[in-house]
């Protein structure tokens, strides 16, 4: 008989919230870690996304907090801000049957000026990043000195993303005695000395996902050449021809890489890593979700708590560095009852990775050939078809008057037939050669020791050489950086990830661009924005 949440040492306000968003069972990492924590023990889960682990130490938290006292009880760090609101959300959720508890966001790419109002109504819980965090201790704008619980939440990935001491300040920073509660993917060296340092005698859970991947999802690889991967990338798209995708990448220089190039081949695509400003970061998403973008090219990092659904297609452009990540990014499709499918590149130095993640997963990754000419375009035929099949049973305006105009004779017809198809038909291309690779043997292959110790995650962070321009719309009209990254990408094809710093004043914006593409921003060009015509000239600061 399965364990129920009404089986646990919880409030009964709680079962009832739970009872009421329609949960009944715990998850296995809610069934071990709410018991230990109400106790009030040390916690070290390890568990993978998805298994639950936000209401595993959110409803403690929540139920441990006093709300007859205005200061801050319970601390959340998360790696990045979407894991943080994704948190915020879940938390939300319970604070709702729990109407006099406070509970805010402290991420970076945030105004100030809501953060100091948010902080100075003492909210019972914080959930941040650590960076921000450490800027407002610094400007004593928080106070965490009442805190009785601090949960890092996948903190391997704070680690991967250098807030090493930034967590050593924050753990300095709160009280002696409190609960802290660490849950991570991996269990590196730094996890473990902060289970030493900072924790006292803590329980270790583990728990590993229900399933590691699921029969909806169809994987496979291509052992390309490294110098190839861009041309397979744009042979896979086209055989695939997804109408949403997320392409991975192990850095940041790479993600822009390939998102550059994938806009200059016509395709809708957009770059999402940790150097965006969050104004960027949102105006991407907000594309990808309503499939105005149907390539997002992103870092495991930027994708970090990231609800997105509904995703067709996932490339791993590279094979990331960890097993598990792998089952985090191929899950991102094949979800909610739709089949997905999963493409890794491999290349020649990383053969023997694919061997041992599929032991891994317990399952076989097949070996693929690249999609050759003839291939691609027999399946974009097929797709053209099957699409034009479905427009064919929808209901549309009745043109045949237009038609008698034209069908004179059965001739006639064909021709015309035949010049409406050749506007929309997909045209078969010519793709540069991909050659071959010649498998080595076994000896020879990269061993996994030597892939963990390898490449870094992420790329160090690049500034770039930027271009201070000003344009002839501000706040009067409206404009906010979503607006100017839709103006600036419309009329002059310059994605928002090339947009540096933004300064709008009443009637005019001033704001960066990157030198390598300023000559898109044809100052002749003739732009209308809301019926006012549009200048943009160079600005001298």
């Amino acid at each position: 008989m399965s364990l129920l949440f009404n089986d646990l040492p919880i409030l009964d306000t709680t079962k009832e919230a739970l009872n009421q968003l329609g949960f009944t069972t715990p998850t296995p990492i809610q069934a071990l870690a709410i018991p230990k924590m109400i106790e009030g023990l040390d916690l070290i889960g390890q568990a993978q996304t998805g298994t639950g682990k936000t209401f595993a130490y959110a409803i403690p938290m929540v139920e441990k907090t006093d709300t007859t006292k205005k200061v801050t009880q319970g601390l959340i760090l998360t790696p990045t801000r979407e894991l943080t609101m994704q948190v915020y959300k879940e938390i939300l959720k319970l604070v709702k049957f729990y109407p006099s508890l406070k509970v805010t966001t402290i991420v970076g790419g945030e105004s100030y000026d809501k953060q100091f109002r948010e902080l100075a109504k003492h909210p019972h819980i914080i959930v941040a990043t650590p960076g921000r965090i450490i800027d407002h201790i610094d400007r004593k704008t928080v106070d965490l000195s009442n805190v009785n619980t601090l949960t890092l939440d996948e903190a391997d990935e704070m680690l991967k993303m250098g807030f090493q001491e930034d967590l050593e300040r924050i753990l300095q920073s709160l009280p002696e005695e409190r609960q802290t509660v660490l849950f991570s993917a991996t269990l590196p060296a730094f996890i473990k000395k902060i289970a030493s340092q900072y924790q006292k005698n803590p329980e270790f859970l583990k728990v590993e996902a229900e399933t590691l991947t699921v029969d909806r999802i169809t994987q496979g690889y291509f052992l390309v050449k490294d110098e190839d991967r861009p041309n397979l990338l744009v042979r896979l798209l086209d055989m695939e021809n997804p109408k949403t995708a997320i392409i991975f990448a192990n850095t940041k220089a790479d993600v822009d890489k390939i998102a550059a190039s994938l806009q200059d081949a016509k395709f809708t695509a957009d770059a999402l890593h940790g150097d965006l400003k969050q104004s960027q970061r949102n105006y991407v998403m907000s594309r990808f979700r309503n499939k105005q973008l149907s390539l997002l090219i992103a870092t495991d990092v930027a994708a970090r708590g990231l609800d997105i659904s509904d995703v067709e297609l996932v490339i791993n452009y590279d094979l990331p560095q960890q097993d598990e990540v792998y089952v985090h990014r191929i899950g991102r499709t094949g979800r909610a009852g739709k089949k997905g499918k999963a493409y890794s590149f491999v290349t020649p130095r990383k053969r023997r990775m694919i061997e041992v993640l599929s032991k891994f997963i317990k399952t076989d990754i097949k070996k693929l050939e690249f999609p050759d000419e003839n291939a691609i375009y027999k399946q974009r035929i097929k797709a053209f078809k099957n699409e034009l099949k479905a427009l064919m049973a929808e209901e549309v305006p009745n043109h045949m008057e237009l038609l008698n105009e034209f069908l004179t004779d059965e001739q006639m017809k064909d021709h015309l037939l035949n010049t409406l198809l050749n506007q929309i038909v997909p045209v078969k291309k010519e793709y540069p050669e991909l050659a071959p690779v010649v498998e080595r043997s076994r000896r020879t292959e990269t061993s996994r020791n030597d892939r963990r110790k390898g490449e870094k995650s992420d790329a160090p962070k690049r500034t770039g050489k930027y271009e201070d321009f000003i344009i002839n719309l501000g706040k009067k009209d409206g404009m906010t950086p979503q607006n100017l990254f839709k103006v600036l990408e419309k009329e002059f094809g310059i994605y928002s990830k090339n947009v540096g710093d933004i300064k709008h004043l009443s009637g005019e914006t001033i704001f960066g661009i990157k030198s390598e593409v300023v000559n898109k921003l044809r100052k002749d060009k003739a732009v209308n924005y809301q019926g006012k015509k549009v200048t943009v000239k160079n600005f001298k600061r």
